[in-house]
């Protein structure tokens, strides 16, 4: 299952994500963490909640948030698969399960995720990375999340601009 980076750490993967194609071809493990497609979570969702190990569902490019937003509550991961990093759309999708739907479980980037992404997809909302198999991990969390410290726009984490944010500091420094 390999590694990903968690909350800014470098951890080992718990979760085996399956695709379509794959649940076509086999039945899921009776034990462990896994990742489903939408689709199969919608199909079988009863029997998925019956299982005593976590199971999260995998969006993909065209399948909308709102199409979990009744299920949030019981899924403690939400994945957002991006085929090809010219695929913004995912980028949308975590801001909007964070902000329209205030979901506070994981929100893990997967497939073809860039060490220059993670910054930015931070920023929307992802807490988790599947880095692409052929990039160095810890390269990409050194050089993708760990430089930057300030912004100047809001975004999930903060949704105060530098201007306020730099005012506030101030103030707490002149008392």
């Amino acid at each position: 299952m390999g590694k990903l980076i968690l909350d800014g750490e470098i951890v080992d993967n718990q979760w085996q994500r399956f695709d379509a194609g794959q649940l076509e071809q086999e039945s899921l493990p009776d034990s462990g963490a896994v990742i489903v497609p939408l689709a199969y979570w919608k199909e079988h969702k009863a029997a998925l909640l019956e299982r005593s190990d976590p199971v999260g569902v995998c969006l993909e490019p065209g399948e909308e948030p709102v199409d979990l937003a009744e299920d949030l509550a019981a899924l403690p991961l939400v994945a957002i698969h991006f085929p090809a990093f010219k695929d913004g759309r995912g980028y949308s999708y975590a801001r909007e399960l964070r902000t329209r739907y205030g979901f506070t479980g994981e929100v893990r980037a997967v497939g073809d995720v860039l060490q220059d992404q993670l910054f930015y997809m931070h920023r929307v909302g992802f807490n988790a990375f599947e880095v692409r198999a052929d990039r160095d991990i810890e390269q990409a969390l050194n050089n993708g999340l760990r430089p930057f410290t300030v912004t100047y726009q809001a975004d999930v984490h903060d949704n105060r601009p530098i201007y306020r944010r730099r005012h506030e500091l101030e103030e707490v420094s002149d008392v």
